[in-house]
């Protein structure tokens, strides 16, 4: 008597399928297995650059989780461990050609990374607090579109004219601090300004501190309460002369706290005479919150519903 027993139906179909998916995979393992890596790294930088039986091959790949980010080359990683460990054998960096070079390739994509940042943050700036405004990504401002990644994290590169007060830090840093200047809660288009000069200033007071300056408590008292004054001006003149043309700065209070903030640092300046031209909106709450008019003075003309007339010496 066999000491086996006689398969069953069920078994022999298992066995069946196991065959055929190894006969389905067999291509992905063996020799072949360097060639699909090779494959499969210019897939994750062009799919259109592998034939199209192995991009639906690459298509069918399982996913797992929703959140999951492109895959990245490994081919790069790799380079950069045995960067490392070059570095740690000697006191100096990796003298090796291909080493150098590829990194000077990485520092030229940091470098119009860097300005893409400056000409398109504004673009994701979080402006918007309800955050109601459904805006579509800046693909200018992710890594792998200058042919960077997470493995370049920790890589050093020349900061170029950023002033973050260092001429040089890792990769991570310089994303991390690009985003705090540009895409945080102030956006700031400036890059169309011819003017070299005029952009470097401004470049100066917003990197260095990351868009983010530190203030004393005086200071942010004193501007919380210009603006609270020109938004409660808007709200007397809103409800007590509602329908009167009043040209008002909804929306733009913040330009009673600059004014006074230009005027004051002209007056340490050495300037004696300040002449400010503007259009009708937000004349009203001007003339009250920084030239001083008394409430009656400047309201007597949204009484008669007659243009302003004034002339400040």
């Amino acid at each position: 008597m066999s000491d086996s027993l006689p398969q069953t139906q069920g078994e022999i179909i298992m066995q069946d399928s196991m065959m055929e998916l190894m006969w389905k995979n067999a291509h992905l393992y063996g020799g072949n297995l360097s060639y699909v890596e090779q494959l499969y790294e210019a897939y994750l930088i062009d799919p259109n650059a592998v034939p199209q039986e192995w991009r639906e091959e690459f298509d069918r790949l399982p996913k797992t989780g929703d959140n999951l980010t492109q895959d990245i080359p490994h081919t790069p990683i790799r380079d950069h461990f045995q960067l490392l460990a070059k570095n740690q054998r000697k006191a100096g960096p990796a003298s090796v050609a291909s080493v150098s070079s590829e990194h000077e390739k990485k520092q030229v994509r940091v470098l119009r990374m860097i300005n893409a940042y400056r000409v398109r943050g504004h673009q994701v700036a979080k402006i918007d607090p309800l955050n109601l405004l459904q805006r579509p990504p800046v693909p200018d401002l992710d890594l792998r579109f200058h042919e960077l990644s997470e493995a370049d994290y920790d890589t050093t590169f020349q900061l170029g004219s950023l002033f973050f007060g260092t001429e040089e830090a890792p990769l991570k840093s310089i994303v991390e601090d690009l985003k705090k200047t540009y895409c945080s809660s102030v956006g700031a288009e400036y890059m169309h300004i011819v003017d070299t000069q005029e952009k470097r200033w401004i470049q100066s007071r917003m990197e260095p501190v990351r868009c983010d300056p530190v203030l004393d408590a005086d200071t942010r008292i004193h501007i919380l309460e210009r603006l609270t004054a020109a938004e409660g001006l808007e709200k007397y003149l809103g409800s007590r002369y509602a329908g009167a043309k009043r040209f008002g700065v909804e929306g733009g209070e913040s330009l009673i706290p600059c004014l006074d903030e230009l005027i004051q640092r002209a007056g340490k300046d050495g300037a004696k005479e300040v002449v400010i031209g503007m259009a009708h909106r937000g004349r009203l709450n001007v003339l009250v919150n920084i030239f001083g008019k008394n409430h009656p003075t400047s309201l007597v003309n949204l009484k008669v519903k007659k243009p302003l007339k004034h002339q400040v010496t």
